[in-house]
C-alpha cells in the first residue's frame, strides 16, 4: 500500500516518561528487583471511602452516559473547592470535567488555538505539552530558564517572547518535572503580561495540594477580572488522591471556552467515565485526612531524596518547593567515562542505570533538559534509598 499515515501524528514523540515505567515494570515482571524512579504516581492506595464511592455508583446502576462535560453535582463541588482553595468564583456551566488532565489540555488547545498560533512554554516543562500544541495546530515557543533562576521564567522573558501570533502561555506550578512553586509576586508579574500582550493563561495546578514547607500554592487566575477571564485553569485528581488510573481532570474558564471544549469533548469521547465521577465526588466532598497523610510521606521523602543527591559526587539538584520530584543535574557526569565508554548523552545514563544497576530514571532531554534527570519520590523510602544507593554506587565508578 502507498496510502500516507497522517503526518501531524507521526512528527509526535512517545512520552518517554512511560515509556521508561514501562521497561520497569517488564524488567520486574522477569523478576528483576528493579527500582522505578520513572513514574509520576502515587504508590499509595486510592482511599478506602472513594472505591467504596465507586462500588456503590456500580450497585446504583450509575453506569449510564452522562452529560458530556460530566455530572452537575461534581461540577458544583469543583466550584466549592476552586472557591474554598484557589479563591476563585466559578459556575458549573463553567466546568469542564474530562477523562484526566492530559485530556483536559486537549480540550483547552482544541478550543482556543488556530494553525500557526504560538504558545509559549517555559523550560523545564511536561514533555507532553509541546506535542499537544502541534496535535492542535499549534507552535510551541520555548522559554527557558536557568538553574541560577531556580528554573522559573521571568515576566521579562514571557514579554520577549511574545510576537503577533502569541495565542496563550502554559504556566505549571508546582512544577513536573522541577518540584518550583512560582511565587505571588511572579504570578503577579506573568500576568501583566498576559493583561498587556492580551494572550491566554493557561494554568495547569495538578500538584496544587503538594507544597511543603512554608510553601503555599497560588493560582493565578485569583488577581482580578483582567487576569480571570483569560486564564483556564486545569487540575484533577490523579496526584493528590492517588487517582491516577480513575481519569478525571477538569477545566475551570470563561463560558464561552466552557462550552467550545464540551462540544469538542461529546464528539471525542462522549463523557468521563460515570463511575469515576462518583469516586471524584467523594474525593472533593468526603474526608480529606488521607490527602494530608499521603503529602506528609511525600515530604519525608522529599527531604530524605535531596539531603542524599547533596552529598553525592557529580550531581546536584534545588531543594523542590512541591510536586514529588527531584530534578537532578547531571552535566558533570556527561564529561565523565565508565567503564572506558565516554557519557556524551544522557540518555546514555538512564540506558547504563536500567540495565546494568536496575535503576529506572527520566532523562529529560524530553523536557527540554538534555543535562538533567528526573527522580520520583512517590515510591516508598525503602525503594528510595535502595535506588539511590545504586546510583550513587554508579557514580563512583566514573572516571
Amino acid at each position: 500500500m502507498s496510502l500516507t499515515l497522517s503526518k501531524k501524528a507521526q512528527a509526535v514523540k512517545p512520552s518517554s516518561t512511560l515509556a521508561i515505567t514501562a521497561k520497569a515494570k517488564e524488567l520486574k515482571a522477569q523478576g528483576k528487583d528493579v527500582v522505578g524512579f520513572g513514574a509520576g504516581e502515587p504508590d499509595f492506595n486510592t482511599p478506602d471511602n472513594i472505591c467504596e464511592a465507586a462500588v456503590k455508583a456500580i450497585h446504583d446502576g450509575f453506569t449510564k452516559y452522562t452529560p458530556a462535560s460530566g455530572t452537575n453535582e461534581l461540577k458544583e463541588a469543583i466550584c466549592k473547592k476552586l472557591e474554598s482553595f484557589n479563591h476563585l468564583h466559578y459556575e458549573p456551566n463553567q466546568i469542564v470535567i474530562s477523562n484526566g488532565g492530559k485530556h483536559s489540555l486537549t480540550n483547552i488547545f482544541s478550543a482556543i488555538l488556530n494553525p500557526g498560533d504560538e504558545v509559549i512554554i517555559p523550560g523545564p516543562y511536561w514533555l507532553s505539552y509541546p506535542e499537544i500544541v502541534k496535535l492542535a495546530g499549534g507552535t510551541p515557543v520555548f522559554v527557558m530558564s536557568t538553574k541560577e533562576d531556580n528554573y522559573k521564567v521571568t515576566a521579562d522573558q514571557i514579554r520577549k517572547a511574545c510576537t503577533d501570533k502569541t495565542k496563550a502561555l502554559v504556566i505549571n506550578t508546582p512544577s513536573n518535572p522541577t518540584g518550583m512553586l512560582y511565587s505571588e509576586e511572579e504570578l503577579r508579574a506573568i500576568a501583566q503580561v498576559a493583561i498587556e500582550k492580551d494572550f491566554y493563561v493557561v494554568a495547569d495546578e495538578m500538584y496544587e495540594y503538594l507544597t511543603y514547607g512554608s510553601e503555599k500554592h497560588v493560582s493565578i487566575a485569583s488577581f482580578g477580572e483582567d487576569i480571570y477571564k483569560r486564564t483556564i485553569t486545569c487540575s484533577g485528581l490523579s496526584k493528590s488522591y492517588a487517582m491516577t488510573g480513575w481519569r478525571i481532570g477538569y477545566t475551570a474558564s470563561s463560558v464561552e471556552i466552557a462550552k467550545l471544549m464540551g462540544s469538542v469533548q461529546s464528539h471525542q469521547t462522549s463523557n468521563p467515565n460515570s463511575i469515576a465521577q462518583k469516586a471524584a465526588l467523594e474525593a472533593l466532598t468526603g474526608p480529606q485526612d488521607t490527602v494530608e497523610t499521603m503529602k506528609a510521606e511525600f515530604n519525608k521523602r522529599r527531604k530524605y531524596m535531596y539531603e542524599r543527591i547533596q552529598q553525592m559526587p557529580y550531581i546536584s539538584a534545588l531543594e523542590p518547593q512541591g510536586a514529588f520530584y527531584v530534578f537532578v543535574d547531571v552535566s558533570e557526569v556527561l564529561s565523565k567515562s565508565y567503564k572506558g565508554q565516554k557519557i556524551e548523552e544522557v540518555a546514555q545514563i538512564g540506558e547504563i542505570l536500567i540495565n546494568e544497576y536496575n535503576v529506572a530514571v527520566v532523562p529529560c532531554g524530553d523536557f527540554g533538559y538534555p543535562d538533567h534527570i528526573r527522580l520520583s519520590y512517590a515510591i516508598s523510602i525503602e525503594q528510595i534509598e535502595k535506588g539511590l544507593d545504586r546510583i550513587e554506587a554508579f557514580l563512583k565508578e566514573l572516571q
